[in-house]
């Protein structure tokens, strides 16, 4: 899925300075020529991107045969980057959490099957699906629980408050989809796991995986906690080259984990060992084969994207390794780290990225993916097949085919539209116009030229294939490479703006920001051809302006719309102090005197 949110970087960065020329055949167990080579990629990544420190450690098995840290940990130190740099790791912190959830289950203490409320006294949540299911704990490490992405307020805050605090503030909060429906991303998910962890442990969150996990895999130099580690081998944030502050978490079950390369390869080579660490069970062989299991085959909406607990089991396109059984892999981003994990748990390898700089994520994803299938060639000899080279339909494009395709579209990317342009297709969102291209197996592609003059190599993306679908009655967009396939988006039709939303058009800032870290610089609710769309516009360093299709649900409630035309997170209007305000997510958004009055 993240995936299709990297083609404005690559779009960035299309042009510049050639990578170093990829070894054309590695000989079985040389691993010196891969390292050769992806040392001399970091460096190339690390000079095109602005990044100032990265580490990067590969796994065979039970030993780790290559760690090594590039750049400076904190410049200002002169603190070089080695493979005990401890990095805040973002998401990769939810298998961890998720492994500890399967502990209970081991233990007796936890069925992620029954309804979450049994675990989190006083957990509930509005939802406007009648019958749907309850929350498991099931669907919240599979991203299948319909909650919010999550509770923006104080999410990344000065002083953060305690992550168990979200019980209390989700009760006049409101379920985005019901259960099992789609494939949702929920960091908010994976915090209530961690709420019901520290209950049925019986020991704050922190500490219950210093003890079950950390220490029992020798992870000395890792910890949990809402900021940077104290250790003197911690990094620092950089935003490009130009340290900065890295903002506290809440949300510490979802991402607050500080660790290193070094210590990541111990929890890799213990997925290897059938839970083992040493002489020690951290979990049954049992529990890892089912958190590496796809629990959501079921699921429609999912076409063939797996999810595991905790373990993502599907790529889409510049993650894509080929030709090497189960990809398991998760990845993490913070304010200005980001970090990638991928294994093959059929061949036993496994690599683990860490960067410290808000610029560096898709190289960490790159270097992540290069070296594994270099690894991959060293240690079994299988050697990815060529990139696709889609050979271009010089047919005329049907008129049948026009009308299906063409049309309005809310999409993971955001609200778009795919109209004819000439004698074919264009695709319009997020303010980039491309050619939509039809390939010889009937999949189009997207097509970039700069300036409608010189064309852009859109990398990775270039390989993504969109078709049409109809899945129980929804016109779906799918994505597809080689044989996986994803959920994009679905058709929309315009509707009349209700009247009483007319009130709410303009520019907005948030009004209760307080010591919050400031991602967006301003939001604005605008009118265009019969839809609502939110325009969010954010501070410089954190990508570019979305837009987003609101959908009313009556005079005063809304849903900003994500892959369906039917769901998505609640915005409001409520009255305090005889004033006006939006409430989403926690904020409340005042209008900017500007815009009119409300």
């Amino acid at each position: 899925m993240k995936q299709l949110t990297l083609f404005f970087c690559i779009l960035t960065l299309a042009g510049c300075a050639s990578a170093p020329p990829r070894p054309t055949g590695i000989a079985r167990g040389d691993y010196a020529s891969s390292r050769a080579y992806i040392a001399k990629l970091i460096r190339h990544e690390m000079s095109r991107n602005s990044v100032e420190g990265l580490s990067i450690a590969l796994v065979d098995d039970q030993r780790i045969v290559w760690a090594e840290g590039f750049g400076y940990a904190d410049e200002e130190k002169n603190l070089p980057a080695t493979a005990d740099t401890v990095y805040r790791v973002g998401s990769i912190s939810k298998l961890f959490t998720d492994t500890a959830a399967m502990q209970l289950v081991e233990q007796g203490w936890f069925d992620i099957d029954q309804p979450l409320r049994h675990y989190v006294p006083g957990f509930s949540i509005r939802t406007r699906f009648a019958g749907a299911p309850e929350i498991t704990p099931r669907h919240l490490m599979t991203h299948h629980s319909g909650l919010p992405r999550d509770r923006q307020k104080g999410f990344m805050t000065a002083n953060p408050p305690p992550f168990a605090q979200l019980v209390d503030e989700l009760r006049d909060s409101d379920a985005a989809y019901p259960p099992n429906l789609v494939f949702s991303y929920s960091n908010l998910g994976i915090s209530l796991l961690g709420v019901a962890i520290q209950k049925q442990g019986g020991l704050p969150f922190d500490e219950f995986m210093r003890r079950s996990l950390l220490v029992p895999l020798g992870m000395s130099n890792s910890s949990f906690d809402t900021g940077l580690s104290s250790s003197a081998l911690a990094a620092r944030g950089y935003r490009g080259r130009q340290a900065v502050v890295e903002p506290a978490l809440r949300d510490v079950p979802a991402g607050g984990l500080n660790s290193s390369v070094a210590d990541l390869s111990r929890f890799i080579s213990m997925v290897f060992a059938s839970g083992k660490s040493g002489n020690r069970q951290i979990v049954q062989a049992k529990t890892l084969a089912e958190m590496l299991r796809p629990q959501n085959a079921a699921v429609p909406l999912d076409f063939n994207f797996h999810a595991g607990l905790g373990w993502m089991l599907s790529t889409l396109g510049t993650s894509s390794i080929r030709n090497g059984g189960t990809v398991a892999h998760h990845s993490g981003a913070t304010a200005y780290f980001h970090s990638q994990m991928y294994i093959l748990p059929e061949y036993k390898l496994g690599v683990v990225v860490l960067s410290n700089s808000s610029t560096s994520g898709r190289a960490v994803d790159h270097i992540a993916t290069e070296a594994l299938t270099l690894a991959l060639e060293a240690k079994t000899g299988i050697r990815q097949p060529e990139p696709f080279k889609m050979q271009p339909d010089a047919r005329p494009l049907p008129s049948e085919t026009v009308q299906e395709y063409a049309g309005d579209y809310t999409t993971l990317a955001g609200f778009a539209r795919i109209r004819t342009c000439g004698r074919g297709l264009c695709a319009d969102v997020a303010d980039h116009g491309f050619d939509l291209v039809r390939g010889s197996d009937g999949l189009f592609r997207l097509d970039y030229s700069l300036l409608g003059i010189f064309r852009v190599d859109l990398g990775p993306l270039g390989e993504i294939g969109l078709s049409r679908r109809t899945v129980e009655g929804r016109e779906l967009l799918v994505a597809r490479v080689g044989e996986q396939e994803m959920l994009v988006g679905e058709r929309i039709q315009p509707v009349s703006t209700p009247q009483a939303w007319r009130q709410y058009l303009g520019d907005y800032e948030i009004a209760d920001l307080e010591g919050d870290h400031k991602f967006v610089e301003r939001i604005s609710l605008i009118e265009e051809r019969g839809y609502l769309l939110v325009e969010v516009t954010p501070v410089e360093s954190y990508g570019i302006k979305q837009r987003i299709a609101l959908k009313p649900l009556s005079d005063s409630e809304g849903i900003l719309l994500g892959p369906l035309g039917d769901g998505g997170e609640t915005v409001r209007s409520v009255t305090l102090d005889g004033k006006k305000r939006v409430q989403f997510s926690g904020y409340l958004l005042k209008k900017l005197s500007n815009s009119g009055n409300l």
